[in-house]
């Protein structure tokens, strides 16, 4: 179970999202299935996957809501919609929420598994942050997909941002996260508020690494930050 593919499925027809669960999980992915937006947003918080798939009409929040929450949280998460909104306009919408596909229902199943199979390889061969996600950082493990840093017995649990934050801080292009570079990406927009914001997760980081005196994110004046530790290599 592991070692496949997470999804995210949020459809409020119950009998028509058990079938297409059953489907999937035919098809070797690991579903969760939520039947309202709200309920969808609070399980992506609390779990890593690797695709959503979203109804658009949903009581508690609509799909295109829904999905910009999930993009607040994984800017990098694809997404695809399976709904029986067809007019243009929705369909624009749904591409501005940054949605990788946008299926109109009646579908074809065969087809949405290879458009998910599709989606899942390009991300994979083609996006540099999908690979590495393990790395050593001094005495402490860091897994950026279960958000773990680890030392001893001592484990915390990261928040989404905190976990983008500290994966850029270890695969940043010549040691120095550049600040609009992390604002851009993981706040979407870099101005005063989210510059303050981002400093709070910063000081987050230095207190989560503080225990290895060894381990230190640094100030570059205008600029960003670099993080100083004997390594940050992908683990073996």
């Amino acid at each position: 179970m592991d070692n496949k593919y997470k999804i995210l499925l949020v459809e409020d027809d119950p009998n028509f999202g058990s079938i297409l669960k059953s489907y999937l999980e035919l098809n070797d992915f690991d579903v969760t299935l939520n039947t309202d937006g709200k309920q969808g947003l609070a399980t992506f918080r609390s779990a890593p996957f690797n695709i959503c798939i979203l109804d658009v009409m949903m009581p508690e929040m609509d799909g295109f809501t829904l999905a910009r929450g999930i993009k607040s949280i994984d800017p990098l998460i694809p997404i695809i919609f399976l709904t029986a909104k067809t007019l243009k306009s929705d369909v624009i919408e749904g591409f501005r929420t940054g949605a990788d596909d946008y299926i109109t229902k009646p579908f074809d199943s065969e087809v949405l598994i290879y458009k998910i199979k599709a989606i899942l390889k390009r991300r994979q061969t083609d996006d540099p942050s999908e690979a590495p996600t393990q790395f050593r950082i001094g005495k402490f493990s860091f897994d950026s997909v279960l958000r773990s840093l680890s030392s001893g017995k001592e484990t915390y649990h990261l928040s989404p941002k905190e976990s983008q934050l500290l994966f850029m801080l270890c695969t940043a292009r010549n040691g120095v996260l550049i600040r609009k570079d992390a604002l851009e990406k993981i706040w979407e927009v870099d101005n005063y508020f989210t510059t303050r914001s981002m400093d709070v997760f910063i000081a987050k980081l230095r207190k989560y690494l503080k225990s290895d005196p060894a381990v230190e994110i640094i100030n570059i004046h205008g600029n960003g930050f670099r993080l100083k530790h004997p390594g940050c290599e992908e683990e073996a």
